[in-house]
């Protein structure tokens, strides 16, 4: 399937996403063009209605003074009025900010005083009262529009205005000045900046990725084409809209290609309104997929021995068949059958459970999904692919087709866009995706690009013979056993996480003797099996102190050692007595490990692993949301993990007992 050359961005009438939404309206008014759930019920926005909304805000925000090249942030969970307030400042020639609404408070305050974000548009008190915080620190900022008003109503400030009164104004600036709408949106340029989504910054503090209108247009326009994406399809938008990825699929592809956006009621009801939405297209990041497996393995322990035993052998049909499909095999006569009744009494129940029934198209990406868990999926009937984009590329750079997946790739360039690898092994880009520049940093954009135009990744991968990507890891992460042994942490990483009961883990070995790793178990699952066997347990800590804990996790990481080439097998291990957390500084809010920040924390944990010793005193910095901290000083014990013989067991699924 080849895409057509990108034309929406080159027309006048279609250059912005602000103007594909007055396009949608024109073309198909009465049809779905946003749906939020809300006290149990789906309440659905027309094209039209978006557009009408639209229209308000925008000039609104321009009664309160919002013009050309001002920024306006959103901060809260998924809602209709938030994406619409951000296209509302790109109508009135502005830049939208979307900041993490789950971000501590200085993490908040760098993004918003380094964007000069002059308006902010809150969810709730929650999100007003941290902004309120915050603002001695934020000169540019003017004015404060929250969308839920309990709580907020009672404030006297005057910087506060409700989105109801916004709307209001923009209402009124229409009748005096009817054209004044029309003409702010028909200055709209595909070269002006849409949006500046800040890198998760792994490696410091994050930058500000400029993408313009072109750029999320061209590469959805793109994309939409490749996949198959058709109007009226139903999209749960649910992850941050800080991140690029939702900027990309929750508003680009669904204004391009008419799809509807869906927002749950909140984050804690979001695999309940996936199952009563049941969306034709999905994106999650591995951890959720990794997080659904292990609440089906858990369910499936509950069950009755005979539903068990019924799962288990179908599961086994399942995966046999996937193997076969993978290695280009006949399926033979017998599994066939056994497969189509295992779609029956398994295989649809399970997607049906999931909220998967009507799923054409599954997304995963942000970081590698393990083989064995994108197996299971796809054995299922769930057509889960594997995605890899970039920030600086518009979250677009790969995808994989449907008869071609492969969890050892993440599939074939989108169309439009030119991927090859330089001499190193990085990955280097070139096409209309491409950022304009990072916000204020110069030279950190030239140090980025090539001297001949291509953007440089900081991802190490290749291209197989069929022209498919597969990324290794983050190029300066990978290295080498002492003995000379490649070693890519990522890898070891995405075998020890697809044991239900590690949600964390984090491998070291560069330039070692051997690999070691720090796990954080998973609570809920480790904590259903401590319960089974009426072990008690009073907080997280408590429950990794465990010496039953202890000797289940070296069971699993045995298992996974099977797997594994004998030089690169974990040899020693420690559980940590806290989750790895954003608010800590040791993983991005994207939930990537930052790899540079964990070595140096752990540092005493390190050495003593190769020393020899048998614990290790941490002294662990924690944070809370409002950005005061605490310490917390602590042993580690570190412990053997047995060597295992006998062959290496790949393609296995451990079992939740």
């Amino acid at each position: 399937m080849t895409a057509p050359a990108a034309k929406l961005a080159d027309n006048p009438e279609t250059s912005t996403l602000p103007k594909l939404l007055r396009r949608n309206a024109r073309q198909f008014p009465t049809a779905a063009g946003m749906r939020q759930k809300d006290l149990g019920i789906w309440k659905t926005a027309s094209w039209l209605a978006c557009y009408d909304t639209l229209r308000d805000v925008s000039l609104g925000l321009a009664h309160l003074g919002f013009k050309r090249g001002d920024k306006l942030s959103v901060i809260g969970d998924n809602h209709p009025r938030l994406y619409l307030a951000q296209l509302a400042a790109q109508a009135m020639g502005g830049i939208a900010v979307p900041v993490y609404q789950d971000a501590i408070a200085t993490e908040l305050a760098f993004v918003l005083e380094h964007a000069e974000v002059s308006i902010i548009v809150a969810e709730d008190q929650e999100q007003v009262d941290k902004i309120l915080g915050l603002r001695q620190g934020l000169p540019a900022l003017k004015w404060i529009v929250y969308e839920d008003q309990r709580g907020v109503t009672a404030m006297d400030d005057p910087m506060l205005k409700s989105y109801d009164w916004l709307e209001k104004k923009g209402r009124e600036l229409a009748r005096e000045h009817q054209s004044y709408f029309d003409e702010q949106l028909a200055l709209g340029s595909a070269d002006d900046i849409a949006t500046i989504a800040y890198t998760s910054g792994t490696t410091g503090r994050p930058k500000g990725v400029m993408l313009c209108h072109r750029n999320m247009v061209a590469m959805a326009e793109n994309y939409a084409a490749f996949e198959r994406i058709e109007r009226g399809d139903n999209w749960l938008s649910y992850l941050p809209m800080a991140w690029v990825g939702d900027a990309m699929y929750s508003l680009a592809t669904a204004l391009v290609a008419g799809v509807t956006i869906n927002t749950p009621e909140s984050p804690e009801t979001v695999q309940r309104d996936l199952r009563e939405l049941g969306p034709h297209g999905i994106l999650a990041p591995p951890r959720i997929w990794e997080s659904l497996l292990t609440q089906l393995q858990v369910k499936t322990a509950d069950s009755s021995p005979l539903k068990r035993r019924m799962y288990e052998y179908f599961r086994g049909v399942a995966e046999a068949r996937e193997l076969l499909i993978e290695d280009g095999k006949p399926i033979p006569a017998g599994m066939a059958l056994a497969y189509r009744i295992g779609e029956a009494v398994t295989y649809g129940p399970v997607r049906d459970q999931l909220g998967l029934r009507h799923a054409r198209w599954c997304l995963t990406g942000g970081a590698p999904l393990g083989p064995d868990t994108f197996r299971f999926f796809r054995s299922f009937g769930v057509n889960l692919k594997q995605i890899y984009g970039a920030t600086e590329a518009s979250a677009l750079v790969a995808v994989q087709r449907d008869d071609q997946a492969d969890p050892n790739t993440v599939g074939v360039p989108v169309p439009g866009l030119e991927v090859k690898i330089d001499p190193s092994g990085e990955v280097l880009l070139k096409g209309p995706g491409i950022f304009v520049g990072y916000y204020k940093q110069a030279e950190a954009t030239a140090a980025t690009m090539t001297a001949d135009g291509w953007l440089k990744t900081g991802d190490a991968g290749l291209i197989d013979p069929r022209g498919h990507l597969a990324i290794i890891d983050r190029a300066k992460d990978v290295g080498k056993l002492s003995d000379g042994t490649p070693f890519a942490p990522q890898f070891i990483e995405n075998k020890l996480k697809f044991s239900p009961f590690i949600r964390e883990a984090v491998a070291f070995g560069s330039d070692r003797p051997f690999v070691v790793a720090m796990i954080a178990i998973d609570l809920t699952t480790s904590g259903n099996w401590a319960e089974r066997r009426g072990l008690a347990y009073t907080s997280f800590m408590d429950l990794a102190q465990k010496p039953e804990i202890q000797s289940l996790i070296i069971e699993e990481i045995q298992k996974i050692n099977a797997t594994l080439p004998e030089s690169t097998r974990v040899k020693r291990m420690l559980l940590l007595q806290k989750e790895l957390e954003a608010d800590d500084n040791e993983m991005t809010r994207t939930r990537k490990v930052r790899r540079s920040f964990v070595m140096e924390k752990y540092a005493p944990v390190i050495e003593a692993f190769y020393a020899g010793g048998r614990s290790a005193e941490v002294t662990m910095e924690i944070t809370f949301e409002d950005g005061r901290k605490s310490l917390l000083k602590t042993d580690l014990a570190i412990v053997e993990v047995p060597a295992v013989a006998g062959p290496a067991q790949a393609r296995s699924l451990p079992k939740v007992a």
